[in-house]
């Protein structure tokens, strides 16, 4: 039941996305709008982690199985993809190697800040 409850937080958060999209009409995916939501609940302690917590652990658990849906797209139209096949590869590890190069400099100064602001305590 508590599954269900944190479930049902996560999506009420998510619905609430959705109707800030429809409010604020800007270029940005409606699952942004909702993971900035809840990034901002949980960081202001509206809404307490373990409200959502498990149900979150669950959900990175299970991410390789929700991939599954797209891997199955992308052989259903492999005779598309076939064409640009070289310049999709080299988009996608160029892309791959700036995402974890920024991930890698955004985390280091996350764990400066943090280690100083732990030696000025």
């Amino acid at each position: 039941m508590k599954l269900l409850k944190q479930f049902g937080i996560i999506l009420a958060i998510t619905f609430a996305g959705e109707i800030l999209r429809a409010i604020l009409p800007l270029p940005i995916p409606v699952s942004i709008y909702g993971l900035l939501l809840l990034l901002f609940l949980l960081s202001t302690h509206i809404l307490p982690l373990s409200a959502v917590q498990d149900a979150g652990k669950f959900l990175i658990e299970i991410m390789p199985v929700l991939f599954v849906p797209a891997a199955v797209g992308l052989l259903d139209h492999w005779q598309a993809l076939q064409a640009i096949l070289l310049p999709l590869s080299v988009i996608t590890v160029l892309t791959t190697i700036f995402v974890m190069g920024i991930t890698g400099r955004v985390t280091q100064g996350v764990l400066r800040r943090t280690r100083k602001e732990e030696d000025d305590v």
